[in-house]
């Protein structure tokens, strides 16, 4: 009895924290972005369409729920021309940066990790920034980096989230907090979508 609990309990977080979100990112974007959140290996990666893949495909790594609403969070503020480059066109400084290098990838990351910072709480879960230079040669002050995310994400709120991260926001709160089913929650993005309808 004790053991099939456990499985049926093992098994809807699962559902949750992949199955979920991968079928609410791709049912709000996927049909008018060509775009799919896929779960891949130890590295994520944006991959933009070829001839053999007729997608774009947010790649988050190992199946960690914080991964792919990390990706999700860069895709949302890429863009048109950056989605149409691998990585967005952007080069990525391994772990192991100096202190100046830290501080422009901090710069960086501000933004996404603030939208990050929003979808995790629509999801009713923890948010932890990244500031991810465990190797690095400067000692790295993850509480101001914190302060000044979760100030970004403050401003985005009152001045509101750029569009495609407006529109999946809606649709992770009618899914996680509103119990909307995943065909409500979607509507809903794409709804909203549909009616912010810019060039970006």
């Amino acid at each position: 009895m004790h053991g099939k609990s456990g499985k049926i309990v093992i098994e809807e977080q699962e559902r949750w924290t992949l199955g979920d979100i991968m079928a609410l990112f791709d049912g709000v974007f996927a049909a008018h972005y060509q775009t799919r959140l896929i779960k891949g290996g130890d590295e994520p990666l944006y991959r933009p369409a070829t001839d053999q893949t007729p997608y774009h495909q947010v790649i988050f790594a190992r199946g960690y729920f914080a991964s792919a609403l990390h990706e999700i969070s860069h895709w949302c503020i890429a863009g048109k021309e950056r989605r149409l480059l691998e990585d967005y066109g952007y080069w990525y400084l391994p772990d192991g940066r100096n202190a100046q290098e830290q501080q422009a990838f901090e710069n960086a990351e501000i933004a996404p990790q603030a939208l990050e910072q929003l979808f995790t709480q629509a999801c009713g879960r923890t948010f932890h920034v990244s500031v991810d230079n465990l190797g690095g040669e400067v000692e790295v002050d993850r509480d101001a980096f914190a302060q000044r995310v979760a100030a970004r994400a403050q401003r985005y709120l009152a001045e509101g989230l750029p569009q495609r991260a407006n529109a999946f926001y809606l649709a992770l709160a009618h899914y996680y907090q509103q119990g909307d089913t995943l065909e409500q929650a979607i509507a809903a993005g794409r709804a909203l979508l549909a009616a912010t309808e810019v060039s970006a």
